[in-house]
């Protein structure tokens, strides 16, 4: 058993280090094996973070992104930020920030989950959600592979490619 323990424990620290996660114990991950999908009832959202870890009994929830970025991109910190109000309805606690880190770069960003991001994240599920009622689709970027990829091509006047 703490042979089992010990080899738990050293996979966990590689995991840590090869993606350049912050201190904590790692409580789930989806990047080493698939993991279930948080959801919430009352938001009706779902999502999976690539790790939770905790650190100073707080659940943080760390995302992986490649890419040679130097400054998070909205998208990835609005998926952040999803993660931690999943946290709080599936872990009944509040997580006050998220982890994104470009491995390519090196860069990790602390992004905190305050009233005004629980607002935004809130106001844009309610816009979302609206659009998915409106026959009229528009694209919100200029990038090939997200339309290509995109569950919504389908009924989307505005692709690329």
């Amino acid at each position: 058993m703490i042979i089992i323990s010990i080899k738990t424990k050293n996979k966990s620290n590689k995991i840590k280090i090869s993606n350049k996660i912050q201190n904590g114990k790692i409580i789930y991950s989806d990047l080493n094996k698939p993991a279930k999908s948080l959801f919430s009832k009352k938001y009706r959202i779902i999502g999976k973070p690539d790790y939770i870890i905790i650190k100073d009994n707080r659940y943080i929830p760390v995302e992986i992104k490649s890419g040679n970025h130097t400054n998070p991109k909205n998208s990835h910190i609005f998926q952040l930020i999803t993660y931690c109000q999943l946290i709080e309805d599936n872990y009944n606690c509040y997580s006050p920030y998220g982890i994104i880190v470009y491995p390519d770069t090196s860069k990790q960003f602390s992004i905190k989950f305050d009233p005004k991001r629980r607002f935004e994240l809130l106001s844009t599920v309610k816009e979302m959600r609206k659009s998915l009622n409106n026959e009229k689709i528009r694209r919100n970027h200029n990038e090939i592979t997200r339309c290509i990829n995109c569950s919504f091509r389908e009924k989307c006047n505005y692709k690329l490619g």
